[in-house]
């Protein structure tokens, strides 16, 4: 396992890390504490959560995910320090169940959204806190094009890295970063930053996989420049590159319909509302290319997908999601592959054919 700096911070995490974002929905307690023991024997020091989570979210179950890590902390106390512990505040709109429907990333937000997380989590500080996506107007989650006529009232960036960086000078929070965040935005937090002496972003977490790449072009650049490295979500595209959506005919099968038994409690097939992005149907025919590719080259196709991301110059951690120790013992072992070149020249040749086809 490598470690790795997270930009101008002091922090450095291993370059695999835990998901958590299915504790408290498809997961229940008992079986996300296995998880934690399970990946720091294994010697991941990186978990991530969010105030969010779980997902599919709900007003019901929002904070589940972190009481949970936080039950496990009560319990092992002298284990904290064992682990970098990042956590996120949501952004607006979306989630209005959220500080009673106060989801504006401002100095007002910032420290409240803290505090609720450091008492869920039965911890004094977290070590790295991420927007987790823009207060601002962005495209994301599958959108890929700017809509002007979403613009709305947003708080100033400039604020929003004063109220982070007033949590840092309090001890409640190491480090920041962004999520779901696009150049212009890591780029204006770094300059604010700088131009005011304040701390600079210290990683961006965004979705990264073989049928999400959109991140290799003007984001690349900015991660490269600016030393914020990448935290890649969803690696295994919610499961649509792990081979388990395919049919014997070698292809994957439409979710327009119901899904067979054996996938039906898988997450794609579990919730029909959900990561739409990767239904796409030319999402579903750039996974079989995957699928077909990897298996030629004698390699499962999660381990042709995660080895892929975390061989990535810009990526310091691959975010590992699992309803199962099993899962994530065996993506733990297919992440440590290493792709030989006539394998990734492959890739590409999938890639221009099927170019980021879940987009963003």
């Amino acid at each position: 396992m490598q470690k790795k700096r997270l930009g101008h911070s002091a922090l450095e995490v291993t370059d695999l890390c835990l998901g958590t974002m299915t504790w408290g929905e498809q997961n229940s307690a008992h079986e996300a504490h296995a998880q934690i023991e399970y990946a720091l024997a294994a010697g991941i020091n990186f978990i991530d959560t969010a105030e969010m989570y779980p997902v599919p979210p709900g007003r019901e179950t929002q904070g589940r995910t972190e009481t949970i890590l936080g039950e496990w902390l009560a319990k092992y106390p002298a284990r904290r320090a064992e682990f970098i512990l990042a956590s996120k505040i949501a952004g607006p709109g979306r989630r209005d169940w959220i500080r009673d429907g106060d989801t504006k990333v401002s100095a007002k937000t910032i420290p409240w959204a803290i505090d609720d997380s450091l008492r869920r989590l039965h911890t004094d500080h977290i070590d790295l806190y991420q927007i987790h996506w823009p207060d601002r107007n962005v495209p994301m989650f599958g959108a890929w094009q700017f809509d002007v006529a979403k613009e709305k009232d947003t708080t100033p960036i400039l604020e929003q890295i004063q109220a982070l960086s007033a949590a840092i000078t309090a001890g409640k929070i190491r480090a920041y970063g962004l999520s779901n965040e696009t150049c212009f935005g890591i780029c204006e937090f770094a300059r604010l930053a700088r131009e005011n002496g304040l701390p600079a972003p210290a990683s961006i977490q965004n979705g990264y996989n073989l049928v999400i790449r959109t991140f290799d072009g003007d984001l690349a650049e900015a991660s490269h420049r600016l030393q914020v490295p990448l935290l890649a979500y969803s690696p295994l595209a919610m499961g649509l590159l792990s081979g388990k959506y395919m049919t014997a005919e070698g292809v994957v099968a439409p979710f327009d319909r119901a899904p067979a038994a054996d996938i039906a409690d898988a997450r794609l097939g579990k919730y029909p509302k959900f990561g739409d992005r990767y239904k796409r149907p030319r999402a579903l025919l750039a996974a079989a290319e995957y699928d077909r590719l990897a298996r030629r080259h004698g390699l499962s196709p999660v381990a042709l997908a995660l080895a892929f991301v975390r061989q990535r110059f810009f990526v310091a951690s691959t975010i590992l999601g699992a309803t199962s120790v099993a899962q994530l013992q065996a993506q733990v072992a297919a992440a440590s592959v290493t792709l030989s070149p006539a394998v990734l020249s492959e890739i590409e040749g999938v890639h221009s054919v099927y170019t980021s086809p879940a987009g963003q």
